[in-house]
Parts: structure tokens; C-alpha cells; sequence
């Protein structure tokens, strides 16, 4: 009896995980949930670089200050363009012998889990090859957030994305595991090692990082600033890129989406196929209005084993004609974002920000 309350009580728990599981946030701890990072610090201004350590009493600082989009010089993409629009698919390993975003909770406690490993092994093995065909359909590249194992585990991926000229940023080593729990000593070698595994095996640099179920700790910033990482997607919390908080070196995040997200959608809401088109252009439609008179960033978060399902697939193509039928639309990846945010903005946005720090 004993035995079964204590299942049925993690299975609830792994339940209640998995609403974030299905938003792509839930990923299996590499340490236990209750360990100890080291304090988070206080940052200074991003246009001073100063970081003050915690007093007594004082609360940790996010690393980037508040900027009403209202209150920005206004942001121009090129030829005009209303929306700066990408893809970002997220292509993944995952341990067999641990729990990882599931369609089923059914079986989660089980090793091997044949129901929820097949599900996600769908995607290298054939949902991805679908989606391939569909961004060149409408001539777009990819940016990919890679797990470093996928490098090891799928070359075939690897050299057909680079055959598209796709953008590959760094994920983490692979989707079984939180990027989180670690200290500084334990971290600065990981995450070494996951962008050294990219950079060897796709022949490309890294320049932007989603961490696993968008997780980071108090020091990935700094250390991915260390690696020749130059934008982070984790925090989701703008339309427009914006300057970060870094101890030394530039960082700067770039919109991503959790809402217009396959997981989010299809995994957490249980949406059907029309119902996500829908979704896409109301939220295509909004930002584009809003473009007119301060352009905006749109991303579609996707993962190939679930928008890669044939039943489900139709309705990326129809989203990406919509989006891409309209004048004022830049068909663009994450780097090329980055990059024209850094020739262009950058430093202003700085000296604005450093400006309202000193009032």
C-alpha cells in the first residue's frame, strides 16, 4: 500500500511537472531540485559594468534593467520591414533512461519508456527531414537551437542544415537535463565543452544560446559571454532586442516565443491544427500593426517531433505563407537580428539605459 501512495505521489509530482514539460520547461534536473547555487549578484548598470555583491537584505537584480518600449529611440529593420520574422527549431537528444517532455505520464516512471521516447524520437529520425522541406519552400533558414549531443548522435542533420546555410546556437548538451544547479566551477567547463562540440562539428561559431527548458543559472550570462556567445533567448520578456547585464564583454537577448511555441500550443493547451494557425496570424497580425510604428522581432518555436507529425504539419506551411505573403516582412534568422541590432542600436541603447541609471 505504502509502495503504491508513494508511486501514485510521483507520478502527481511528474503531472504537475508536466505542465511545464509541455511548455518545453521541464527537463529532468542533472542534480537534485533542492541544491544550492551561489547567491545571485546584484549587477550594475549595463553602461558601467559595475557588480556589487548582496547586502543584507537586498534582493537578487534581474540582469537587464526596465526600458518601456515607449520610451526607445526607434528601431528600423531593413527595407522598412514591419516584423523581423523567424524560425527557431529546436532540434534535441534526450537519455533513454531518463524522463523528458512526454505526451504521456502514463509510463514516465518506466526504463526503458518505449511510448515517450518513440514520441520525441520521431523528430531526428523523420519529422525534421518535413520541416526541411517546408523552409525551403518559402526560401527561409533555421535557426537551430542545438543540443551538442544531436552533433554525435545525427550528423545526417547537421550537414543537410549546413547544406541550407542554417544558424546553429547552442542548447545545452541535451534536453534530459536542466541547464541549472551548478556552480561556478562546474559550469564554466560544461558549457565549454557544449560549444566547442558545436563549433567542431557544424564548423560554425555559436552566437546565440536557449538554455535547456530555457533554464540558466545566475552565472550563464557572463560565462557565455567567456565563449564568444553574444545574445541569449531564455527570458522572453520583449518584442525588440535590448542590452543585457554582463560583467565584462556585450550581451544582448532577442525575442524568442513561449506562447507561439508547438509544445506550449499542441503539448500543454492541446490545441488542434487550425486553432494554432489561428493563433499565428492573430499573433502575426498584432505585431505587424504594431510595426508600423515600431517594427518588431515575431519568432515560432517548433520542435520536430511535434509540428513534424503529418496531421500537424499542413498548418506550419499555411502560417508561413500567411506571414511571409506580406510586404514588410524580413524572412530572417536569429544571428542576422543580432547582428543588425549590434551595427545599429547597440551602442545607443546603452547610452540611453546609462543616461536613465544616472537620474
Amino acid at each position: 500500500m505504502f509502495r503504491l501512495i508513494r508511486e501514485t505521489i510521483g507520478r502527481r509530482r511528474l503531472l504537475l511537472g508536466g505542465v511545464a514539460a509541455s511548455a518545453g520547461l521541464w527537463a529532468g534536473s542533472a542534480r537534485g531540485a533542492m541544491a544550492q547555487q551561489a547567491v545571485p549578484p546584484t549587477r550594475g548598470a549595463v553602461s558601467t559594468g559595475r557588480v556589487a555583491d548582496l547586502q543584507g537584505g537586498e534582493s537578487a537584480e534581474p540582469p537587464f534593467d526596465y526600458w518601456p518600449i515607449t520610451k526607445r529611440p526607434r528601431l528600423e529593420w531593413p527595407n522598412g520591414a514591419r516584423v523581423a520574422f523567424w524560425v527557431g527549431m529546436n532540434i534535441e537528444h534526450f537519455d533513454i533512461d531518463r524522463p523528458a517532455t512526454s505526451i504521456s505520464t502514463a509510463t514516465i516512471m518506466h526504463t526503458p519508456d518505449p511510448l515517450n521516447y518513440g514520441w520525441r524520437d520521431y523528430g531526428p529520425r523523420v519529422g525534421i527531414w518535413r520541416f526541411m522541406d517546408v523552409m525551403d519552400k518559402y526560401d527561409m533558414r533555421a535557426s537551430v537551437l542545438l543540443n551538442s549531443d544531436v552533433c554525435l548522435h545525427y550528423p545526417e542533420i547537421i550537414e543537410e542544415g549546413n547544406r541550407r546555410r542554417w544558424v546553429w546556437l547552442a542548447h545545452g548538451r541535451n534536453n534530459s537535463y536542466r541547464w541549472s544547479n551548478m556552480s561556478l566551477e562546474e559550469e564554466r567547463p560544461a558549457l565549454a565543452q557544449v560549444i566547442s562540440t558545436i563549433r567542431q562539428h557544424t564548423g560554425q561559431q555559436p552566437r546565440g544560446w536557449l538554455g535547456p527548458g530555457l533554464t540558466e543559472t545566475w552565472n550563464t550570462p557572463d560565462l557565455l559571454a567567456e565563449q564568444g556567445v553574444s545574445y541569449i533567448l531564455d527570458w522572453n520578456n520583449d518584442d525588440q532586442p535590448y542590452p543585457m547585464k554582463i560583467r565584462q564583454g556585450r550581451m544582448i537577448s532577442v525575442p524568442y516565443s513561449i506562447e507561439i511555441n508547438d509544445i506550449s500550443l499542441f503539448v500543454g493547451k492541446t490545441v488542434d491544427g487550425p486553432t494554432f494557425l489561428q493563433i499565428v496570424k492573430d499573433q502575426f497580425d498584432v505585431l505587424y500593426a504594431d510595426g508600423a510604428q515600431r517594427p518588431r522581432v515575431m519568432a515560432i518555436a517548433v520542435h520536430p517531433f511535434i509540428i513534424g507529425q503529418p496531421y500537424r504539419h499542413k498548418y506550419l506551411d499555411q502560417a508561413l505563407e500567411y506571414i511571409t505573403s506580406h510586404d514588410g516582412v524580413w524572412k530572417t534568422t536569429s544571428d542576422e537580428i543580432a547582428d543588425w541590432y549590434y551595427q545599429r542600436y547597440y551602442d545607443q541603447a546603452v547610452a540611453q539605459l546609462r543616461t536613465a541609471g544616472s537620474r
